[in-house]
């Protein structure tokens, strides 16, 4: 159980375990957190600026924000008060996720804005992060709001009235043309982003798959970082090389409640022992 106080304008969070802010900030699930010094991060959510660090003594601090926002975004957005530990050692009955939890243990699944993480995994196709985050910088100057030293993230119907011709400046290539695409579908309530927090999974895939090049992977990534569908379990071909290593290609049925989280385990797993696929 986490606890806090509010000292000094800033919020200083107790009890937060297995949350490492570099694993969980710049493993590939939000693109507009940057590390400034010393373990500090600063970045953009909700259209609000954040600095945080975690101190030497486990605490985490958010500067300059209030008890309001702490406890309207700042909590559910970093998944404060899920059991981390509950789901390690609920998976920890198989040795291979219990190796992965180990190495993974630090990230958390960050529950972000639905319009901006649809718009920042359409970018994210085919790309590396560094290029996602310029793009996404490059369509917040442009078409966002400037506010405090920083600009927002562009509603879905300003994206609207665009033609491909003025995303131009974004230089996202092929990406534009389904930029476009989602920001007509999600303004006009085509697909409606609020409603597919409740729907069943393999329906809410289904209604983000009408934006033109949004496939199985994307849709997922959606489900999983913003709107709380911890069962869903993006796969790209690196992912599916690592599950077929270590599972033969079926998750064990232990993890499937909270697939997703444990899919960034895998990754990072995978990632940090040099899994090999030969």
């Amino acid at each position: 159980m986490i606890k806090y106080e509010y000292k000094n304008g800033n919020i200083y969070v107790y009890g937060v375990e297995n949350l490492d802010l570099a694993h969980t900030l710049d493993c590939g699930q939000a693109f507009r957190w940057k590390e400034i010094a010393d373990g500090a991060w600063q970045g953009v959510a909700f259209n609000k600026y954040l600095k945080l660090e975690k101190l030497p003594d486990g605490a985490l601090v958010l500067y300059g924000t209030s008890k309001a926002d702490f406890n309207n975004l700042w909590c559910d957005y970093f998944d404060l008060n899920r059991d981390y530990n509950g789901i390690i050692e609920g998976i920890s009955s198989n040795d291979i996720l219990k190796k992965a939890s180990e190495y993974g243990s630090g990230i958390r699944v960050l529950n972000q804005e639905p319009w901006e993480t649809l718009c920042s995994f359409i970018i994210s196709q085919n790309n590396n992060i560094k290029r996602i985050k310029g793009i996404i910088g490059r369509l917040c100057e442009n078409f966002g709001e400037p506010k405090d030293g920083y600009y927002t993230f562009p509603k879905a119907s300003k994206i609207a009235d665009l033609s491909v011709d003025d995303l131009a400046v974004l230089r996202a290539g092929f990406r534009a043309k389904y930029i476009l695409d989602a920001a007509k579908k999600v303004a006009s309530g085509e697909v409606a982003l609020s409603s597919l927090y409740d729907m069943p999974t393999d329906d809410a895939r289904n209604e983000l798959m009408k934006i033109s090049g949004v496939g199985p992977k994307v849709a997922d990534c959606v489900l999983l970082f913003s709107l709380k569908h911890t069962d869903a379990f993006p796969k790209d071909v690196w992912i599916k090389r690592a599950m077929e290593v270590l599972f033969k290609g079926e998750l064990p049925p232990e993890a499937k409640e909270y697939a997703g989280i444990v899919q960034q385990y895998i990754f990072f797993y995978a990632r940090e022992t040099k899994l090999k696929f030969d």
